[in-house]
């Protein structure tokens, strides 16, 4: 009998695998310039945000910037905005508002469900390796020769950005 129902085990996990592989193979993925536009839109969404927050300490210090350390204070609220706008709305939506415009998600890459390592990894500390490293920048380009059009923040983060259906 437990023969019987290895084989019956080994089946059912077959048949899962088989279906996993159909609905990963079924998407698909957003290549270099779809995502380029859409971190365009976002660039420009960031812009304004950080016009509204910032524009108030224009009038503090008689407009010159306060400097802390290497940075100043409005560099590390802008800084601050950027990553939060790109955790926060990719968490809770999915998608940021350049995604929205262009039909793009951003999904796991097993089930399609975003957990917050998966987002801090590729929003945070994808985005991060990016900005830091400036010469690292050319490496958005692999997004264009990977099979799943992964970059090494989707790496990082195993997701994938696909076109919604």
């Amino acid at each position: 009998m437990d023969f019987v129902d290895d084989q019956y085990n080994d089946a059912l996990i077959h048949a899962n695998d088989e279906a996993l592989q159909t609905q990963q193979h079924s998407y698909r993925y957003a290549g270099f310039w779809m995502r380029f536009w859409a971190y365009l839109f976002d660039i420009i969404v960031i812009f304004g945000v950080n016009s509204f927050i910032l524009s108030p300490f224009k009038f503090i210090n008689n407009g010159l910037p306060i400097d802390i350390w290497f940075w100043t204070w409005n560099g590390i609220i802008a800084g601050f905005i950027y990553y939060i706008y790109f955790l926060l709305m990719t968490k809770f939506f999915g998608q940021t508002v350049g995604k929205m415009i262009l039909g793009l998600k951003v999904i796991h890459h097993k089930d399609g469900k975003l957990t917050w390592m998966d987002l801090f990894f590729r929003e945070v500390i994808g985005r991060l390796i990016y900005n830091v490293f400036f010469l690292l920048k050319p490496l958005y380009f692999i997004i264009g020769f990977t099979n799943e059009k992964q970059g090494l923040h989707d790496m990082i983060g195993n997701t994938r950005v696909i076109h919604e259906a």
